[in-house]
């Protein structure tokens, strides 16, 4: 007999599979530009490489935040409610959320639920953080809002919810597509709750297009992984020495975008899908956009999504915000 839970985490990988079989498809399917959705870039070989990437010199979005949590993260926690349950959307190894976390335990016992859909993942961030005194740690292999949705779903009657959105992933949506997310979230909170959100700011070409194409060329593995995966687990057979890694800024959404552009004619299967897929040389797969922001665009983009910005703390040496959303 399948014990409950078994059964529970064979339903999700299967809908996990279905909906990226579905993703890929569509995505690839699409016309005049094919493209992918960029969590899929963080399978486990994925996730591994962009723990690399933050350490990269040319990528300084993470070493920024850390600076900035490092130094401001007792005066954030001074503005959160006294009992909070923490939820973090896509916590990677949860390297950069430590210092949140140490804050708070000095306070009280608190329960923190990363919420990811990169086991992996979930595993380092354990190994990460466990050491932390007072500290209660439960993942969830789940879509963003999936995962957020049973967090607070589980939280106790009186208890108020941090949901914690790091790094620059909010520049992975689209600027409506971003605001369109946050209102999802909004529609999870109860009034009071918050939401520490992050962004990267805007700063030189030249310096974003090195940020996301290193000399080492571990974004352009990161970024060629994804073709792999889908040869891994979707029973595809894409070339991946026919492709290449490239990095362009697009000067009108503000945002970089990575693309695996076609060396020369390919033709590829992809068997899970049922799915053929040409490319001409010079066509491209657009894998993931991160938009750049002004500090000063926070507040109106969270009074749409039914936020009051209450607080924000700006690392300059880089250019990254840190911004304290509280539900209305």
């Amino acid at each position: 007999m399948i014990q409950p839970a078994l059964s529970h985490e064979l339903l999700e990988r299967n809908r996990a599979k279905a909906d990226f079989v579905a993703d890929v498809r569509a995505g690839l399917s699409k016309a005049p530009q094919k493209e992918l959705p960029s969590k899929y870039l963080y399978d486990e070989v994925g996730s591994a490489l962009f723990e690399v990437i933050t350490v990269l010199p040319e990528y300084g979005v993470t070493r920024a935040e850390e600076r900035l949590l490092t130094e401001h993260a007792a005066d954030i926690v001074a503005h959160l409610p006294h009992d909070v349950t923490v939820a973090e959307l896509g916590s990677g190894s949860g390297r950069k959320t430590r210092r949140i976390l140490e804050a708070l335990c000095k306070k009280r016992p608190t329960s923190y639920c990363p919420i990811e859909i990169s086991r992996s993942a979930l595993q380092l961030c354990r190994r990460e953080l466990g050491d932390i005194e007072r500290i209660s740690i439960v993942g969830y292999e789940r879509d963003y809002l999936a995962g957020l949705a049973e967090v607070s779903q589980n939280r106790a009657a009186n208890e108020r919810l941090l949901v914690l959105f790091l790094g620059s992933t909010i520049g992975n949506f689209g600027r409506l597509a971003a605001t369109r997310f946050l209102r999802d979230i909004r529609t999870m909170l109860a009034p009071g709750d918050a939401l520490l959100l992050g962004t990267d700011l805007d700063k030189p070409v030249d310096t974003l297009i090195a940020a996301y194409d290193d000399a080492v060329g571990v974004t352009a593995a990161f970024n060629l992984n994804l073709l792999a995966r889908i040869n891994r687990e979707l029973d595809g057979n894409f070339p991946l020495d026919k492709f290449e890694h490239v990095a362009r800024f697009n000067r009108d959404a503000r945002s970089i975008e990575m693309h695996l552009r076609a060396k020369e004619p390919v033709t590829a299967q992809v068997r899970a899908a049922q799915l053929t897929v040409s490319l001409e040389a010079g066509e491209t797969i657009w894998t993931e956009s991160s938009h750049k922001y002004r500090a000063d665009e926070v507040p109106a983009i969270a009074y749409d999504a039914r936020f009051t910005c209450s607080h924000q703390w700006i690392e300059r040496d880089w250019g990254f915000a840190e911004s304290l959303l509280v539900a209305r």
